[in-house]
């Protein structure tokens, strides 16, 4: 793993392998163009992970929000390349990203179909807030804060 970049998104390029990675993972919540736009509008972290020059991955970092300044750290990887450490370092790096902007409280987001995804935050100390599903939608979603220490 010697070989992983992680980049922020910076250009129309880079913009699309994110939103690929992302729609890939998530096609419940698959983004246009603009929706990636928007997010980097609202101060969102938007990293791509690659091994060599090879797109294995993605991830997000919402900015602090509310008086316990919760930030959401979320971490994707492309199916070929998990179990090789890369979501650990996105998880890993988004982290560093949330804590240097003043996260006190970090939240995460997975779909429920998602298992993998469920053991990976479990595995890190993440536990389970609520399960729910949106208006007018059939995916559940998972959110899960980081647990103290």
């Amino acid at each position: 793993m010697n070989d992983l970049r992680i980049e922020a998104v910076a250009g129309d390029a880079m913009l699309e392998q994110w939103r690929h990675v992302h729609n890939v993972i998530v096609p419940p919540a698959a983004m246009t163009p603009d929706d990636v736009r928007e997010r980097l509008a609202r101060g969102f972290r938007l990293d791509n992970a690659y091994a060599g020059d090879v797109l294995v991955g993605c991830s997000t970092v919402r900015p602090p929000q509310g008086e316990e300044a919760v930030a959401t750290v979320i971490a994707r990887v492309l199916p070929g390349h998990r179990g090789q450490g890369y979501g650990r370092a996105l998880y890993e790096a988004g982290l560093a990203h949330a804590r240097g902007l003043g996260a006190a409280e970090i939240e995460t987001v997975v779909l429920a179909a998602n298992a993998e995804g469920l053991r990976f935050a479990a595995a890190r100390g993440f536990t389970e807030r609520e399960r729910y599903v949106l208006d007018g939608e059939r995916d559940e979603w998972v959110d899960l804060r980081l647990g103290a220490g």
